[in-house]
């Protein structure tokens, strides 16, 4: 198991993930960071996009996030996600309906923190058109 790392994926929602692990690909704000048994302690951001689980040389889980924090140790990696889905999971034509109602209510919004929630809602939106669009 030393060549192992644990991770753990929580939403506000679930337990999504939880196993030892041969690395761990996590989109930080500053850039993808990956995580391999004895790694430095770091705390990250985490920013809209895909987590890259991988056993035995190859991508085996590859989760959406919208957001959230990573904290690492040479044992573990645990990330807390605002929002978690497999990309399997995302439904493209719910995602562009979304996208579009999004855009409509940026046009119409009136105040600046109201145009700054949906800029971030969209980022989301065009983050996960994005995931499903490396899969396919």
């Amino acid at each position: 198991m030393a060549d192992k790392v644990e991770f753990e994926l929580v939403s506000p929602e679930r337990l999504l993930l939880s196993r030892a692990v041969e690395m761990v690909v996590v989109p930080g704000v500053e850039g993808d960071f990956g995580v391999l048994a004895g790694h430095a302690p770091l705390i990250s951001t985490v920013r809209p996009g895909i987590i890259e689980v991988h056993e035995d040389g190859k991508i085996t889980d590859r989760i959406f996030v919208a957001g959230g924090v990573a904290e690492v140790n040479a044992e573990r990696c645990t990330v807390l996600a605002e929002v978690a889905m497999p990309v399997g999971e995302i439904d493209r034509h719910k995602v562009e309906a979304e996208l579009k109602d999004l855009a409509d209510d940026l046009a119409a919004a009136k105040t600046e923190d109201d145009r700054d929630v949906l800029q971030a809602k969209i980022v989301i939106a065009e983050s996960k058109l994005q995931a499903i669009s490396t899969v396919h």
